[in-house]
């Protein structure tokens, strides 16, 4: 299969686009001489990308690049767009906007563009995409974000920032992991290939549970992937499952959550049956028998 090309149809297209270049567009008046093709702007007249997909900024990286920005100055122009008189948006860089605010400095050199609320949402998330280094689960949400925000297809997504349509899908699947799986991929405590892992595992409590026990025993994605494929062996419960009524079900389903792994109820013959507790570990197994106040 042919590698897509990298940034796809997605923003250097549009930077390349004359039409986006107030230096190239005639219908823009007095705007079109704001400079050439790259000016030097007032950072006291721009302002932040309220679509910036990233939300937190590591505040030692930023010292660092603000401090080479002091020594050796900008480098890399970033990207504004033209929002009135004299007031501009960013639509890419700013990490090196914060930092040079950081550093003092006056002037930022900048291409300015026009582009309206959506274009910029597309153009602000491919760039950041590309160019940043989003984690995993930011790179999910940047995707979520143009398929429901910029009405595009998972195909369309795949083709702008230039990924295989499987590799859209596995990151946007890393959002239906529960807020504390979701939350350690954040803070890099879990690997993208970890989460993938996780997602093979269809129950909740259970995904909890073997997340708890990869970040307690470090394990590394292959053992991951090992433990995730040793819990799906485990023997489905019988047919007569079906047959548990809604009181014995919520029963079931709360004994599940508390104890935070997998409980199931059978039942037999004559009103008997079997209540099974699975652990996967020595350690899980001390953790319930402690819950259960066991001497």
């Amino acid at each position: 299969m042919t590698k897509k090309t990298a940034l796809g149809k997605g923003l250097s297209a549009l930077l390349e686009n004359t039409a986006t270049d107030i230096t190239h567009n005639a219908n823009m008046g007095d705007i079109a001489a704001v400079a050439g093709a790259i000016s030097n702007i007032d950072i006291r007249k721009i302002e932040a990308n309220p679509f910036q997909p990233r939300t937190e900024f590591d505040e030692t990286a930023l010292k660092e690049l603000s401090a080479s920005i002091k020594q050796q100055g900008i480098i890399q122009p970033i990207t504004v767009r033209k929002m009135g008189y004299d007031k501009y948006q960013i639509i890419s860089g700013e990490r090196r906007y914060r930092a040079s605010l950081l550093a003092g400095i006056e002037s930022l050199p900048a291409y300015v563009r026009i582009a309206d609320d959506q274009a910029m949402l597309e153009m602000a998330l491919v760039e950041n995409i590309q160019r940043e280094n989003l984690n995993a689960l930011e790179v999910a949400i940047s995707y979520k974000r143009l398929i429901d925000e910029c009405h595009i297809s998972q195909e369309m997504l795949a083709d702008k920032v230039g990924k295989e349509r499987s590799t859209v899908t596995n990151y946007l699947r890393l959002l239906k992991l529960p807020p504390q799986i979701q939350l350690a991929i954040k803070e890099s405590k879990i690997t993208m290939g970890h989460a993938r892992a996780l997602i093979n595992v269809n129950d909740v409590v259970m995904q909890l549970q073997l997340f708890n026990e990869i970040l307690n025993n470090g394990l590394s994605v292959r053992k991951a992937e090992e433990l995730v494929r040793n819990t799906n062996k485990v023997a489905k419960p019988k047919s007569t499952q079906a047959a548990l009524s809604p009181d014995l079900k919520s029963v079931q389903d709360k004994l599940s959550s508390l104890y935070e792994t997998r409980v199931t109820f059978t039942n037999g013959k004559k009103g008997s049956g079997k209540i099974v507790i699975n652990y996967y570990s020595n350690e899980d197994l001390t953790r319930i028998i402690e819950m259960l106040d066991y001497e």
